[in-house]
């Protein structure tokens, strides 16, 4: 190990408080995104990490984006701020992504500490609303900068970061800005690394090169001109919510097996190499099982059961509008239905091919049942799956990195929801995209992603695959005390690492 990242380490572990201290300052502020109410703690936590970066002698440029329409309010999106660390023409240029704002939590969500204030437990747990999501990860960078000032040594690598004040809720005005600067701010970028998801588990750090896609949809149903009584009009009318169920029952069957014809079509194969990767992953059935709370999974194994969460489509039904579905019997027959389903897509799958093939085939069923009722089905979103070059050389260096820092080799992961900036910077920058986690896999939460139906907009948003409670976006989020602290230390040496491979 080089000297140099060995007085890193040290430095790292003998200042832990202070790095901790930056985290809980972070912490307090409560830049929830999603809120129009909040929109001034947003554009707070933005000027705290400009202030912070500028005392770090970093260069801090904060792109105004525009404005949005949020609780009926016209309001002004927090800036995007692009920082640099360096210029020198010799070195490698490594881009940081990250964001600075959170998902809403309150006291009475059933936290155990004040969600906005950082408190660490008995087991050495940072709890607070953003410690892992992402407020932990981006100062980690920061930490970084700061070790290296008080060593007197330079980074090994110029470091670009492009921090934004609005990932929970959507990353409004993002692509285009990512686009517009590609032959500009980001032009000399060697390579990029996000830190905003989590190891598999919770004993081995991984490396993840993969995210599915999503397609949303909207199956809409119509027939009387308003809702009806069935004791008066029942058996006399095609009832929407009949022809509603009939139609997803025919998408997809309990074993998850996806019926319409032609969506496996483009599918990836699964080469032997890449089948191989998921013989050594530190993951058991049973952890699955827990994270679910029940044994009604699918498949019998880890790894059909990993397969098929990362690198196979999925079709799964979310929810009926205009059912009544409050306790109690009522003989409603509702005059319009809206079933809600998605498709979480694979290399090389494309969104627009999906949404024609079940387009085609919903039309094509829905005449099947005669029925007098209308139906319009619609795409409200759809998100292309992304795939990196696990042997790139931004990975060589990470595995290195993780080999330093934790003395294991890290597991190759893909993730089963969709971070879409991951596929921007991507094809956008032309450049390998590394996703680099901080966290656990304890501290996301399982279910309700992060970004689902966004109720005030009506758009859907961006979501990643979540595991295990206690929760990011959820109660009590938590980030161990040691992943913060080695998580700091594996940035860094993927610095060294970068400097150090052969490109």
């Amino acid at each position: 190990m080089a000297p140099h990242l060995q007085n890193f380490f040290a430095y790292v572990d003998s200042h832990q408080e202070g790095f901790i201290d930056r985290l809980r300052k972070a912490v307090e502020i409560p830049s929830v995104s999603g809120d129009a109410a909040y929109r001034n703690e947003v554009f707070r936590m933005g000027e705290f990490m400009a202030t912070e970066l500028k005392k770090l002698g970093a260069s801090v440029q904060k792109r105004d984006v525009g404005t949005q329409v949020l609780n009926g309010q016209t309001i002004q999106l927090p800036p995007i701020i692009l920082s640099t660390y360096g210029t020198d023409p010799t070195k490698k240029t490594v881009l940081v992504y990250g964001h600075y704002d959170v998902q809403p939590a309150l006291k009475e969500d059933g936290w155990n500490t004040e969600p906005f204030e950082l408190v660490e437990d008995a087991q050495h747990r940072l709890n607070g609303r953003g410690s892992t999501d992402d407020k932990g990860p981006i100062l980690g960078w920061l930490n970084v900068i700061e070790a290296h000032q008080y060593l007197g040594v330079d980074l090994p690598v110029n470091l670009k970061m492009c921090f934004e004040g609005m990932e929970e809720s959507g990353s409004e005005g993002l692509d285009e800005l990512i686009i517009a600067e590609a032959k500009g701010y980001f032009a000399d970028v060697d390579a990029v690394c996000i830190s905003d998801n989590y190891w598999l588990g919770t004993k081995k750090p991984c490396l993840t090169y993969g995210l599915r896609g999503i397609n949303y949809f909207l199956l809409e149903v119509k027939g009387p001109s308003r809702d009806l009584h069935s004791g008066v009009f029942g058996g006399t009318v095609h009832e929407p919510m009949t022809d509603l169920t009939l139609l997803l029952s025919k998408l997809v069957t309990p074993n998850g097996e996806i019926l319409i014809p032609g969506i496996s079509d483009d599918v990836a194969v699964v080469t032997a190499s890449e089948s191989s990767t998921y013989n050594t992953l530190d993951f058991e059935i049973g952890e699955l099982e827990e994270a679910v709370g029940s044994k009604t999974l699918i498949h019998n194994t880890a790894k059909e059961a990993l397969m098929h969460r990362w690198r196979y489509p999925s079709l799964s039904l979310h929810g009926i509008e205009g059912a009544f579905y409050a306790p109690g019997e009522k003989t409603v027959v509702p005059a319009k239905v809206i079933g809600k389903f998605s498709i979480r897509s694979v290399p090389d799958m494309d969104p627009e091919r999906i949404t024609e093939l079940v387009t085609h085939y919903v039309k094509a069923e829905f005449a099947k049942l005669g029925s007098k009722n209308t139906i319009s089905i619609r795409c409200t979103h759809g998100a292309k799956p992304w795939v990196a070059t696990p042997n790139h050389w931004n990975y060589v260096a990470a595995a290195k990195a993780v080999k330093h820092v934790f003395n294991v080799d890290p597991d190759y992961t893909r993730e089963g929801g969709s971070i879409p900036v991951t596929l921007t910077f991507q094809d956008a920058l032309g450049k390998n995209v590394l996703l680099l986690p901080m966290g656990r896999g304890d501290d996301v939460s399982l279910g309700w992603t992060s970004r689902d139906w966004f109720p005030r907009s009506g758009k859907m948003l961006t979501d990643r695959i979540v595991r295990a409670s206690p929760g990011a976006h959820s109660i009590n989020e938590k980030l161990d005390r040691s992943n913060y602290i080695e998580g700091i230390k594996l940035l860094g040496a993927y610095l060294y690492e970068i400097a150090a491979v052969q490109t």
